[in-house]
This record gives structure tokens, sequence and C-alpha cells, in this order.
């Protein structure tokens, strides 16, 4: 549901730094008490980003950064809780190996160039997937980053890396099992108890998945936290998806009615006025 604040419903565009006309339009238009607590992001269309300017997959995904830049910088002015970006897939080692080895060093670089920005902005990183199979000098610096941002009390960023949404219920399955170890009798497995297994068990669900470049799926993304997640697709590709397009988004988001499953309060009492 949307995170209650208490800060003003409106935002002067300083708070942001530099805006274009369109963007102070839209910031106009924004409620700040209705945002969504956690955004997750499935930054696609780098490839065909570069095939359209006829440049190798290379240019696509180092001109995405400053998109990945941009949306953690506004979501963490906006006072965002959660922003989860899906990075790279356990199914991403099927591509070629020279471009994972470009896209582990993009990392790399990233981390260490943007450090000053996320401290600037109070953000604390955290990293979703399976560590363990990334390469020991990604491991090192996601460990570095995770530790070195460990005390801000901003918004979580959190990176998908080396993630898959059923390898991540997997995984939760069998730390329960190695936990009770023999000796969980016939209890059976909650929703709570997987939940509290996951690897974003602190934060909350996302409310808005916003996915680029017009496909619609989810890519085996964040499958147990979406389940009420209101989904946003936009045909913009990852490298043009800029602070308008985000903006666009959250006041989309915003005209969303949910339910949860259940009835809005003027049907619902028209329901009870029937009986």
């Amino acid at each position: 549901m949307a995170h209650t604040r208490t800060q003003p419903a409106t935002l002067a565009p300083e708070a942001l730094g530099p805006v274009t006309p369109e963007e102070a339009v839209l910031l106009k238009k924004l409620d700040l008490a209705r945002l969504p607590r956690h955004i997750a992001v499935i930054m696609d269309g780098n490839g065909r980003w570069a095939q359209k300017r006829h440049l190798l997959r290379a240019a696509g995904h180092r001109a995405g950064t400053q998109s990945a830049r941009t949306t953690i910088e506004t979501c963490a002015r906006l006072h965002v809780e959660a922003l989860t970006l899906y990075a790279f897939s356990v199914e991403n080692w099927r591509r070629p190996k020279a471009e994972i080895e470009f896209l582990m060093q993009l990392l790399r670089d990233y981390l260490r160039k943007e450090m000053p920005l996320l401290q600037r902005n109070n953000v604390r990183m955290r990293f979703l997937g399976r560590p363990e199979e990334l390469p020991a000098g990604v491991q090192k610096d996601t460990r570095e980053a995770t530790e070195e941002t460990a005390r801000n009390t901003g918004m979580v960023l959190s990176i998908a890396l080396n993630y898959g949404g059923r390898a991540e219920i997997v995984d939760a399955m069998n730390a329960i099992l190695m936990e009770r170890n023999g000796h969980g009798g016939t209890q059976p497995v909650t929703e709570e108890l997987l939940a509290r297994h996951l690897y974003t068990a602190e934060l909350p669900d996302p409310d808005l998945l916003i996915r680029t470049s017009g496909e619609m799926r989810v890519s085996n993304f964040l499958l147990w936290q979406i389940a009420y997640a209101e989904i946003f697709v936009t045909e913009t590709l990852w490298p043009d998806f800029n602070r308008a397009r985000l903006l666009e988004a959250l006041l989309d988001f915003q005209k969303r009615e949910r339910r949860y499953g259940g009835i809005d309060s003027e049907r619902g009492a028209a329901a009870r006025a029937a009986r």
C-alpha cells in the first residue's frame, strides 16, 4: 500500500535539482503522501537501444548506467523507502562470455564511481541473489558497498545480481529445512515463514513494478513479492528512461485503485445497503 508521510503533498522542483519544464509539470501533479513504498524495476532494452544506433551492445549497457543513476537519485530524494533494480539474472550466464565479463566490470566501475552519490543521498545498499557464484572481485566489491552504506538511514537500494525468483524461493525453502534439521515435525510452512527467509525479508513487498522496452513479462523477478504489485510497462528503452518517464510511472500508480482481492469502499457500501 502507499506509504503514509508527514511531509507536504507537493514538492518544490529545486528539491530534485535542475528540472526540465516537462518534469516541473509532472512534479506539481505528484502526491508525495501516496508514493509507493517499494519500487522494483526491470531494466530492459540496452541491447535494442545500441542496435538502433548501430553500436555494440556494450554501449547500451554503459548508457543504461545513467538511467540507473537518475532513477536512484530521484527515488532517494522523493523519500521512497526501497528501490530494487534487476541487474543480472541467473539466466544471464547464457550470454556470451565477453558480454558477461563486461557487465561484471561495468558493475564494479559503477560501484566505485557512484559511492559518493549513494552516501550523499543517505542510500543503504544491498544485493539480492546468489553471491557465491559471482567472480571473486565482484563479491568483494558488493560486500564492501554493503558495509560502507550500512549505517545510512535513507532509501534501501537493492541490486538483484545473479538473481532468479524461482531460485530465491528454493533458497528460502532450503534455509527453512536447514533450520529445522529434522526437528520440524509436521508443522506446515506458512507464507509468513517463507517470506522471512526470502532475500527481501526486511523490505516491504513492491507496490510498483516498472518494466522498460515494452515486454509484457516479469522475467523471473521477485515472483513471490510482486503478487499485488501494480505493473507499469513502457515502450521506452532503459537508456532513454529519464526522470520524466519515472515521474509518469509514479503518476500512473497514483491513479490505480488497489484492492488486494477485495472491493472498493463505495461498492462495498452499496453491497451492504442491498442486503
